[in-house]
Parts: C-alpha cells; structure tokens; sequence
C-alpha cells in the first residue's frame, strides 16, 4: 500500500475505539467529538471493504478483522509515541540505546558479566535492563528479550543462544550423604526443590526428570516450589534439597565447589534460551550489534564438570 493514503487518523480513531471499547470514550480521549470517531472508523471500514465492529447496543464489539488490527496499530502507535519520548528527553544529541528483557535467573546469574563486557566494547550503547517476572513478558515493547521457550512460530525472531540441559545440583554435603549410585534412593532421600514454568503443570521439570531415570511421577510429586531457578538454587546452596537446574546459570557456583552434581544425568526439558528481535528492528545498528555480539558470546558450548565423587 502506497503510504500516501495511509488513513492515520482513521487508524489513532479505531484504536481509541478499541482500546476503550465505546466511541463515547474514544472521543473524550482524543479531545474530538463522537460523530468525528465514528465517521473516522466508517471511513477506515469503508477503505478497507470490511467491518471492525459490530455496533451492540451496549458497546461496539470488535469483528475478526478488528481483532487483527487491533494489536498492531496499538503496537505501532505505542513505538512512534515511545521513540518520540526518547527524542524529546535527548532533544537531539546523539545516543545509541536498546531496552533488554532479560528473565529473572538469567538477569540474576548471568546478567553482570555479560554486560560489563558489552559495555566494555561499546561504551556509547545505554543498556536498559528489565527482569520482572510477568507472564507474556516477552511480548512486552522492548528492544530485544531473551525469552526461555521450546521451538515455536513466533512474529519475532528468535536465535537459538542454547537449548537447555537440565541437571540435579545440591550442596556437596548432600551429595557425600546420598546413595552412591542409586538415584531412585536419593531422590526419596532428599527434598525437591522444583521451579515453576509458565504454562506447565508446577512439577513438570522433575515429572520430565522422572521419565528419564525411569521413575514414576508419584516419585517426584513432594516438595517445595520455586518462581525461579535462582530462588531453588538458593535453597540448595544452604544446605537442604535437591534442585534440577540449568547448569549453564550456575557454572560459578558449580566451578567454585559451593553446588554439586551427584549424577551425570542431563535431561531434556524441550525448552531453550532465545533472543527474541521484531524483524522490523533487523537493521537497527545497536540492535544487530548486540545481536551480534550476544549470538557470539553463547557460540562457545559450556563443558559440565564431571560428578563428583561421593565420600564417606
């Protein structure tokens, strides 16, 4: 479509429209009247040769293609009014910044070390970081996210960083107590310390490790529940329980002795860590430059330390 006859006014109408659901209230928002929302929105419907709302008595109510467009001219309004945000708060200097979404563990584990090194090769990019743990964050207006995932068709682009490799890490001296060998004995030894992920069943992490070994799930169905695999590990570097893990966000604590691994047992959960980009923002410089550089840095495959021997 030639963007001469973008209808942009109609398009700021519709969304009002729908984000508010009444053109009453759409019109008090834009500071215009309803008559001139509503022959806005007849114009974009008549432009487009398609219905976006069915006008209810109560309320109008979006069609199937209101629905579409709905989400896109909200996402594309709120990129034009936070860019127009940023240049107004720099007033013309020139500045190189990216909005990163980074999840909770992987900010709290991971988060230092890699941009300390990004920001000591390119001191002029500002890093804004955001770790909140909300649901859907990855859908959220950043820049760029690191979202844990299993393989999926998604409207960003999503380049694999590593697929996950889940592992049984505990306090050493939980690991020397344990049963030498066996892991049926361990586990019903030992607390489980299982960690939430959005969309599965709380313990599917250890039903997964279960089917593994050959446990049954009634084996793993005990324990304490964790938001993060920081807060699990946490609990495991005090002393109590057994946590099954990432390994590659606990490499120091692995490396440094303070978390141990009883088994050589890695196991599949079918989820990865991905950095997530709009193709829209491919060519942005800062962006492909962190893409870049970030792809770079998780290039190099991260080698487990052997089990550690059990003493008596």
């Amino acid at each position: 479509m030639d963007r001469r006859w973008l209808p942009l006014n109609a398009l700021r109408a519709f969304e009002a429209v729908g984000r508010h659901g009444s053109f009453t209230a759409a019109a008090q928002s834009l500071l215009v009247s309803q008559s001139a929302v509503s022959r806005h929105v007849i114009g974009l419907e008549e432009f487009l040769g398609v219905a976006l709302f069915d006008r209810k008595p109560q309320q109008p109510v979006l069609t199937e293609a209101g629905r579409r467009l709905l989400p896109v001219v909200e996402k594309a309004l709120d990129r034009i009014d936070g860019t127009l945000e940023e240049i107004l708060r720099e007033r013309g200097k020139p500045r190189r910044s990216l909005r990163v979404l980074l999840p909770t563990t992987f900010a709290q584990r991971l988060a230092v070390p890699l941009l300390r090194d990004f920001r000591a090769e390119f001191p002029d990019v500002t890093l804004d970081i955001d770790s909140r743990p909300v649901p859907g964050s990855a859908e959220r207006e950043v820049d760029v996210a690191v979202v844990y995932s299993p393989p999926r068709v998604a409207p960003q682009v999503l380049d694999l960083l590593w697929m996950v490799r889940l592992t049984v890490l505990c306090h050493p001296a939980v690991a020397a107590r344990g049963p030498a060998s066996d892991v049926a004995a361990f586990v019903a030894a030992n607390d489980l310390l299982h960690v939430k992920v959005e969309g599965r069943s709380q313990r599917f992490l250890w039903e997964t490790f279960a089917r593994t070994v050959g446990l049954s799930p009634a084996q793993v169905d005990r324990g304490l529940v964790f938001d993060t695999a920081q807060l699990a590990a946490q609990y495991a570097l005090s002393g109590e329980g057994i946590a099954l893990v990432d390994p590659v966000l606990f490499q120091d604590d692995i490396a440094a002795g303070r978390l141990a691994r009883p088994f050589d047992i890695d196991v599949d959960d079918g989820y990865g860590y991905y950095l997530a980009i709009h193709p829209d923002d491919l060519d942005r410089p800062e962006i492909a430059l962190f893409r870049t550089w970030l792809i770079r840095r998780f290039s190099r495959p991260f080698a487990l330390p052997d089990a550690q021997p059990k003493t008596r």
